[in-house]
């Protein structure tokens, strides 16, 4: 037997308790995600669409409902029209704060690089956010490499001026760890503490029914994502979510349409069914993607490589980070999983700019929906510590095998 084989064959051994929680996880929070359905009443009407302005469109009504009763949260907003995970958390942001008027924190240190312009961090955009008279501050909470809560005097003065708190719950592009339910959960109550009035939006992207409760449970009042990522179960086209407080998701529908429309219109392109049968498949995908994560990391780790997370954390979002050290090692990465991409898997992945992304960024992936991250996916940006994003996968079949190709590049 070839010492790949015996790699991944161990690990797999060691890992049957872990996957036997993982599928139990997912029971749970299937049923939850089903008792939407049911509770809601989905028939087959609900499936045609209403052109034109959309007025009146049931199937629309309905995948609102299904999709807070999934999340837990009061309302929702869910539409083909949000075109990135981006555009869904700079919504949800604008919808919380009042031009001229408010300072948004974010909590979890600088975010994710295609939300700098949105913030106004980077580019001169007249529509980021600070351009529109809103004040931006950051404090890292995980600066230390995990989440602290003992507020020096300078974080607990931004947190009482502070109107919006933004936290990111995926790691990014940082080495620091995601947030687990319970990790936002004591972050939401030490916060409001400090400010009662402040307002919490969670960025959920990657985090989708990893854990058995979602943000809203513990206190966030707005969550956003992509139906690329998690809950669209790898066969929704393109499209983002909201969710939280009713009144806030109604603020957010505003922004998104124009005031008097809200969430009364936008054509849904015959899309509904593939839409609530992506959040049917959802917590199954997630939980094969957490699966093939968890063998990659364990494999990984016994070949003597940094890896985030490790296999005694818990799991928060469907990424896992393997730092190579290396550029070449990391091309070499890239190009493995990209020859057993179920497309294009003749391509060569190569590192580029990226539009949102302040360094050259290599990705690697034939995915069915073009920049699909549950389906199985890498990237990393062409600096230190030379560290892949894997991420994904929608079965596990898939992401074993491209472990095995990318062992045999690397060894």
């Amino acid at each position: 037997m070839s010492r790949i084989n015996v790699l991944i064959e161990s690990a797999e051994e060691r890992l049957q308790p872990y996957w036997l929680s993982l599928e139990n996880r997912c029971h749970r929070i299937f049923e939850r995600v089903l008792d939407g359905f049911v509770i809601n009443g989905l028939s087959e009407e609900h499936f045609s669409s209403v052109t034109g302005y959309g007025h009146n469109d049931m199937g629309r009504e309905v995948t609102d409902a299904i999709f807070a009763h999934a999340f837990q949260s009061e309302a929702a907003l869910v539409r083909l029209q949000m075109v990135s995970g981006t555009q869904a958390i700079a919504i949800a942001l604008k919808a919380c704060l009042k031009p001229g008027s408010g300072t948004l924190l974010s909590v979890t240190g600088a975010p994710y690089d295609t939300l700098e312009e949105v913030i106004g961090i980077r580019g001169d955009s007249p529509f980021s956010i600070k351009q529109q008279g809103i004040r931006y501050d950051e404090i890292d909470l995980l600066n230390t490499g995990e989440l602290c809560l003992a507020f020096s005097p300078q974080e607990s003065d931004a947190i009482s001026n502070a109107s919006v708190a933004f936290i990111q719950r995926s790691r990014g592009y940082r080495l620091r760890p995601s947030l687990t339910i319970k990790d936002i959960n004591a972050m939401i109550e030490a916060m409001k503490k400090i400010n009662p009035n402040l307002v919490v939006v969670v960025d959920n992207c990657y985090g989708e029914f990893v854990d058995l409760n979602e943000p809203p449970t513990v206190g966030a009042d707005l969550i956003a994502g992509s139906l690329i990522k998690n809950p669209g179960g790898g066969i929704v086209p393109t499209g983002g979510y909201i969710a939280g407080r009713k009144h806030l998701v109604d603020q957010a529908a505003d922004i998104l349409t124009a005031p008097g429309i809200g969430k009364h219109g936008g054509y849904t392109f015959e899309l509904t069914r593939t839409i609530l049968q992506g959040l049917y498949f959802a917590p199954m995908i997630v939980k094969e993607a957490l699966k093939g994560m968890s063998l990659v990391s364990s494999v990984f780790q016994d070949l003597g490589y940094t890896v985030e997370p490790k296999l005694t954390e818990n799991l928060a979002d469907i990424i896992q980070v393997i730092q190579l050290g290396d550029g070449e090692k990391v091309l070499g990465f890239c190009k493995a999983l990209q020859s057993v991409s179920p497309v294009d898997s003749k391509l060569t992945p190569i590192p580029a700019v990226t539009p949102g992304y302040a360094d050259p960024v290599v990705m690697a992936g034939g995915t069915f929906i073009f920049g699909s991250t549950i389906e199985l996916s890498a990237d990393a940006p062409m600096r230190p510590p030379y560290a892949v994003f894997l991420q994904g996968g929608l079965s596990y079949s898939h992401t074993r095998y491209a472990l095995k190709k990318v062992l045999e590049t690397l060894l």
